[in-house]
């Protein structure tokens, strides 16, 4: 067993240190993009099937997209964190030292899940209230986040084993990890919500029966030892140095996806003002665009564990060249697809669109299109933000990671609704505008700063010198 992990180790070092970068960005990043895009085939299949029982029932399952989205900040701030920290380590040849690490993150992420879900089951009534339920959406909703808030541990198990294996390079075990739930979800949520007449319900156990299945497949790299990082009980250590790192690299994560929660909640109680045809409008858009959105965050995490290990090895020529790599790549898909998306918009919604209700084409169609233009722009957002993380600067990818909800989406989704009624326009459209609005903001007020700012702070390092972001009185930024 140890000499398929040195084994490993050599090839992976390889690849990160000497390997055409052109060509390790891709082939680390596509099973990265796949993994991401799977959550978003689960909400695109329950949104598919669940909408054939109309629009009410497709708002429900949008108002427990923020329950969700919360669910896995949680996940993904110990996931990101660990990531974030492991792949420095394994850059340093500190190999025992990150096992320990994902170890540890992996119990206690666990048992804080476990928590949350048994409490949220107790409140769910407030709870789908407060993300924005009608009266004759609130039932379907609750019936979603019951078993959804069951399967809680399970899902955030799903989510740091996805990360470790990401953090140390093996993405295609991640990737597989992540599809084989994504066909269980698939298979299943005909024969729950029509053949055997659970509704709503049917769609939300069927997505957690496959986050079951899917940790399932992603303990079994570990379970075998042809994973490089080793998952034992006998490496749990409570150490303070080692969960500060991950608390102080997986917060911004928490912060931006809680803040992506408390945007849809927003924008779910403000479309709802306008109607339950504007909130199942918004929600086929988020559910469409978030097929690319999650593959260009994919794309950016891609990208992080080649420029921590970089990092963690002094190989700073490479960590620059990682970064406008990953921009070249990133910026040309995302202007392809979001040009594709933008004009096959009306389309798309239509496979959703079952009462072909017009309200739910204008709505859903303006927010896709004004989202498909700030792809690219988006594409730097995020893969700057991941750059700080990488390299360990947790304040810079925290200004990064909450620009996007806190700073513009959600004053932009509660004041273009206003500014349009002032023109005599329907507001419902200023909720549309706001998610590409605000995407914009993030570029051009924040991501081009923040990337200039680091890349001149780096631009004089040699392989070999010392990290310049070490110590316990640097400022970060």
């Amino acid at each position: 067993m140890e000499t398929k992990r040195a084994l490993a180790r050599a090839k992976r070092q390889k690849m990160m240190l000497e390997d055409p970068m052109m060509g390790v960005i891709p082939r680390v990043a596509i099973p990265m993009i796949i993994s991401s895009m799977i959550d978003s085939i689960y909400n695109l299949a329950d949104t598919f099937f669940v909408s054939q029982l109309g629009m009410t029932a497709t708002a429900a399952v949008a108002i427990n997209d923020s329950l969700m989205n919360i669910l896995r900040a949680i996940s993904m701030g110990f996931a990101m964190g660990a990531a974030s920290y492991i792949s420095r380590l394994m850059g340093a040849r500190q190999d025992k030292k990150a096992s320990k690490v994902a170890s540890t993150v992996l119990v206690i992420g666990c048992l804080f899940s476990l928590c949350f879900g048994l409490i949220c089951l107790g409140l769910r009534s407030p709870i789908v209230d407060i993300l924005g339920s009608t009266a004759a959406s609130k039932q379907y909703s609750m019936d979603y986040a019951f078993w959804i808030l069951l399967a809680a541990p399970f899902t955030t198990a799903n989510l740091i084993m996805n990360q470790l294996l990401r953090s140390e390079g093996s993405t295609t075990y991640a990737m597989i990890g992540m599809c084989s739930g994504c066909v269980v979800n698939c298979a299943l949520d005909p024969i729950f919500i029509n053949v055997l007449g659970m509704e709503v319900g049917g769609a939300a156990l069927a997505t957690a029966l496959s986050k079951i299945v899917s940790c399932c497949a992603l303990a079994v790299p570990f379970l075998r030892g042809t994973a490089i990082l080793e998952l034992h009980p006998k490496n749990f250590e409570l150490k303070w140095d080692n969960l500060r790192e991950v608390v102080r690299m997986g917060v911004p994560t928490f912060l931006r996806m809680s803040l992506m929660s408390t945007g849809g909640i927003i924008t779910n109680n403000m479309a709802g003002s306008y109607g339950t045809a504007v909130q199942a409008g918004v929600s086929v858009a988020n559910k469409i665009y978030r097929l690319i959105g999650s593959a260009i965050m994919g794309f950016s995490q891609g990208f992080s564990p080649v420029a921590g290990y970089c990092w963690g090895a002094k190989c700073y020529t490479r960590v620059r060249e990682a970064y406008f790599s990953t921009l070249k790549i990133g910026g040309t898909c995302a202007a392809i697809l979001g040009t594709a998306m933008f004009l096959g918009a009306p389309t798309l919604i239509g496979l959703f669109n079952t009462e072909n209700d017009p309200t739910v084409l204008a709505i859903a169609a303006m927010k896709i299109r004004c989202c498909c233009v700030a792809f690219v722009p988006h594409v730097v957002v995020m893969v700057t933000s991941n750059f700080y993380q990488a390299l360990g600067k947790p304040l810079g990818n925290m200004a990064l990671s909450m620009s996007r909800q806190l700073f513009f989406l959600i004053p932009t989704v509660l004041f273009m609704p206003r500014i349009l009624e002032s023109m005599g326009q329907n507001g419902a459209y200023g909720v549309a505008m706001a998610q590409g609005l605000s995407d914009l903001l993030a570029f051009f007020i924040l991501a081009l700063p923040l990337a200039l700012r680091l890349l001149n702070q780096i631009k004089p390092l040699k392989d070999g010198d010392p990290p310049p972001f070490k110590g316990k009185k640097r400022r970060e930024v």
